[in-house]
């Protein structure tokens, strides 16, 4: 199977929330999460049970939303996707009581693979974006 087949079929199961506990079959055991906030890049490991519980916390907070993947690249073990995420506010994020009205989440990550597994991923999500779209919405 393919690096890119891996990852379509991992955003397809996991982080589409639609089957987050499949998580395991895409997912190493320990794998190294480099997350960019607010240009600040902190690194984590993750498992794939954390990934999954995140994953459920994002459908409690935005509904079931739609994953619509709008640019995937893919070169040996590494996969680049930019997607763009629709749900609805639901559930309190970030200290905002849920709005019932759409947040947009527009996010990126590259992927690296080994053995058919993910082992390390970057990932930068526009959290002001989202932020101004929650502000927004407290106010209407």
């Amino acid at each position: 199977m393919t690096s890119e087949t891996i990852i379509r079929r991992f955003f397809a199961d996991v982080r589409s929330g639609k089957k987050p506990d499949k998580a395991h079959q895409y997912m190493a055991e320990k794998v190294l999460a480099h997350q960019v906030i607010a240009e600040e890049e902190q690194t984590i490991y993750r498992t794939p049970e954390d990934y999954a519980t995140h994953v459920k916390e994002m459908v409690a907070a935005y509904g079931h939303f739609s994953l619509d993947i709008q640019e995937l690249l893919a070169s040996e073990n590494k996969v680049y996707v930019r997607w763009r995420q629709t749900g609805t506010h639901i559930g309190e994020v970030d200290g905002y009581q849920p709005t019932k009205r759409p947040i947009v989440e527009i996010a990126s990550a590259v992927y690296k693979l080994e053995n058919d597994k993910i082992i390390e991923y970057w990932i930068q999500i526009d959290r002001l974006g989202i932020q101004k779209q929650l502000e927004r919405n407290q106010e209407k």
